[in-house]
C-alpha cells in the first residue's frame, strides 16, 4: 500500500489536509470524510504532475502528531506509480517503453495518468515489457494502518 501522511486541521468550516512530504498538496473538506476524498484527489493530482515533469516522487515519511493520518493511493493509481518507478529505474523513457511493447507513445502518457481510468491488464502489459510484474495481496484493514 502506498500511502502518504497528512496532517487534518480542524478548521471553522471543516478541515484542511496538507501533506509534509508534498508541500503542493493540500485539499479541503466540511466533514473529515470530505476532507479524506478531496486529499486522495490532491495525492494523485500531484504525482501525475510529478510523473509529468519525470521527476522522482518523495518517499512518503511516517506518520506522526496528532491529526496526522495516511491518505491511501487507489490500487490501480499504485501501480501506475510503480510502473513509473521501475522506468526510471531502467532510465527508460515512455517513448521507449512505447516502442518496447508496440503501443503508441500516448498510450504511455494515459497509462501513467493517475486520474486516467486505465485496465489493470494494461499495467500488467507495461510491467512485462519492463520484466517486472504486477504482485497483489489483501491484508485484514486493521493491519494496514
Amino acid at each position: 500500500m502506498l500511502a502518504y501522511p497528512a496532517k487534518f486541521t480542524r478548521e471553522e468550516h471543516g478541515f484542511t489536509v496538507t501533506f509534509p512530504d508534498l508541500a503542493e498538496a493540500i485539499a479541503c473538506g466540511e466533514t473529515e470524510r470530505e476532507a479524506m476524498e478531496f486529499a486522495v484527489d490532491a495525492l494523485e493530482t500531484v504525482l501525475s504532475e510529478y510523473i509529468k515533469r519525470r521527476r522522482d516522487l518523495p518517499r512518503a515519511s511516517k506518520a506522526r502528531g496528532k491529526g496526522t493520518r495516511l491518505v491511501e493511493l487507489p490500487a490501480l493509481a499504485e501501480a501506475k506509480v510503480r510502473l513509473y518507478e521501475a522506468m526510471r529505474q531502467r532510465h527508460m523513457r515512455k517513448a521507449d517503453l512505447a516502442r518496447r511493447i508496440g503501443w503508441q507513445p500516448s498510450q504511455i502518457d494515459r497509462l501513467l495518468d493517475l486520474h486516467h481510468s486505465s485496465r489493470l491488464q494494461q499495467v500488467e502489459e507495461a510491467l512485462r515489457g519492463l520484466d517486472k510484474r504486477l504482485v497483489v495481496g489483501v491484508e485484514d484493514f486493521a493491519s494496514a494502518g
